[in-house]
């Protein structure tokens, strides 16, 4: 339980971290729009936003679309999400601290260090069959929480894949849109 505990501790603070510390600025005029959510049937299929299980081929596109801006919509969340996810199974640091920029920026302010040396630990805390887990994982979109159409929270629970994710585990992640793309930032 103990061990748990701190890699949610470790992955919320790294999280932090990379959210401030490599992130973009928050986007403009989100203030005013209202959330919707597509309907379920344009959410049936998923379309990979995430690289392959193979071997990251250098630093990753800000956005999965090559230059383009990735949608402003939950299936864009979604994509961004299960690029972290799949990520953190495959130890694949540079998609991490790109993706949880933000966040773990906040974390290096409060004093837990850069996002590559946090990541670095918190890979040593996930056990092996949970990386696994991750590297395939998925999101179900009935299990997440739209604030805005521009933050999204993603619970433990909305994660599917062959190990159960708890709040001490994996914990919950908050992503904004920020300069065209999703980020973590909490």
């Amino acid at each position: 339980m103990r061990a748990r505990t701190m890699v949610g501790v470790a992955v919320s603070a790294c999280v932090a971290l990379a959210a401030c510390a490599c992130g973009p600025e928050e986007s403009k005029g989100d203030a005013d729009a209202k959330p919707s959510r597509p309907s379920t049937s344009s959410r049936a299929k998923e379309p990979s936003a995430t690289p392959s299980a193979s071997a990251p081929s250098g630093k990753p596109s800000p956005t999965p679309t090559g230059g383009q801006p990735v949608p402003r919509t939950e299936e864009g969340a979604i994509q961004r999400y299960k690029q972290y996810l799949h990520a953190l199974g495959r130890e694949d640091i540079d998609t991490v601290c790109e993706v949880a920029g933000p966040a773990a920026k906040k974390a290096q302010d409060q004093g837990l260090g850069p996002c590559t040396k946090t990541y670095a630990t918190v890979f040593q805390m996930i056990s092996p069959a949970q990386k696994k887990a991750l590297r395939t994982a998925t999101v179900d979109p009935q299990r997440i929480t739209v604030r805005t159409p521009a933050k999204i929270e993603m619970p433990p629970q909305a994660v599917n894949a062959s190990v159960t994710f708890s709040e001490n585990d994996l914990g919950s992640y908050t992503l904004e849109y920020l300069k065209n793309n999703w980020y973590i930032t909490d």
